[in-house]
């Protein structure tokens, strides 16, 4: 009995070891392949000024996958006095979960994000997204309206890419039912990013990116003091630009389209809500890192508020 209680003893040490070591180097995001993007050119993020105002090329549709709900403190900074004086309280907060699809005239269909797998309304145990991890993200809360892959088949022209926003899984949720060596494209340092969570999410993260080409991450060059982090063109003829904002993760990617309706920023998660925004009250605890993420989530409103001419759609808000 001494024996048995010993060996537990010694299993028990070794896991806590295990935890606190995962817990100082942590685990990457995934094990997918990634690279440096072919596609796209670096450039001062100040050039997209010149082009901002000019009519855009590019047909823009935002597409409310499903219907959620959330921590509230995850999305707002409910320590922000603006947040106190509102008397915000944790709970669950109503979002949406997002794709935006753009044509462009010669370039093809791209999404930015995935929206919803359709195995997660219609069989949830072939979905990526299984076991612990499903149900701390409260699947349960789901309403699901537009599944990717449904959508998908209803397009008359293929799927050229996916530009993420970022690599967490609300983003990636309906990246299963995204056709196999379909490109994908996402901010530096995503793939990499290590955290202790990753034991856990890791599976997901590679279910979902199955049988998709590698990552291919977006080339900035870090700029001190320009509008942003870093900018890319990514098809050349400034219709749609990739704007380095970090902080959320490490590679957090906004996207500047020029449609056909006029200018349109999608923040993704430097901004998850539209109170937040219209409150200068910047993310919560699903941020990463908050120093980095407000003074990106600063920046992006000081871009918006001097050109009021862009419309600005949220990560999980209308």
């Amino acid at each position: 009995m001494k024996n048995v209680k010993r060996i537990t003893l010694s299993v028990l040490a070794v896991l806590v070891l295990g935890a606190v070591i995962l817990g100082v180097v942590g685990v990457a995001a995934t094990s997918h392949p990634h690279q440096r993007s072919s596609l796209g050119a670096a450039r001062p993020a100040n050039d997209l000024l010149a082009v901002l105002d000019e009519p855009g090329p590019v047909e823009l549709e935002s597409v409310a996958s499903s219907d959620w709900a959330v921590a509230r403190s995850g999305l707002i900074n409910l320590n922000h006095p603006t947040a106190k004086a509102a008397k915000l309280e944790d709970g669950d907060e109503p979002i949406q979960v997002f794709f935006h699809a753009l044509r462009h005239p010669t370039k093809g269909l791209f999404i930015v994000d995935t929206g919803i797998e359709t195995a997660l309304r219609d069989a949830p145990e072939k979905a990526a997204m299984q076991g612990i991890v499903a149900s701390a993200m409260k699947l349960e809360k789901l309403k699901v309206h537009q599944p990717l892959g449904e959508w998908l088949s209803k397009q008359p022209q293929p799927l050229a890419g996916v530009f993420l926003t970022h690599l967490h899984l609300d983003h990636l949720t309906g990246m299963a039912d995204v056709p196999a060596g379909t490109p994908v494209y996402s901010g530096p340092g995503e793939a990499e990013t290590r955290a202790f969570l990753n034991v856990l999410i890791k599976p997901n993260t590679d279910r979902a990116l199955a049988g998709k080409a590698a990552l291919s991450e977006w080339t900035y060059v870090a700029e001190t003091g320009g509008l942003f982090e870093g900018a890319v063109d990514i098809f050349g003829d400034g219709s749609v630009w990739a704007l380095w904002v970090p902080g959320h993760t490490p590679g957090s990617t906004a996207y500047l389209v020029r449609s056909t309706k006029g200018p349109v920023l999608l923040l993704g998660d430097a901004s998850h809500t539209r109170w937040g925004w219209e409150h200068d009250v910047e993310p919560g605890t699903f941020t990463g890192d908050a120093t980095r993420g407000t003074e990106s989530f600063k920046k992006l409103r000081a871009f918006a508020a001097a050109h009021p001419n862009v419309a600005v759609r949220f990560g999980h808000k209308h």
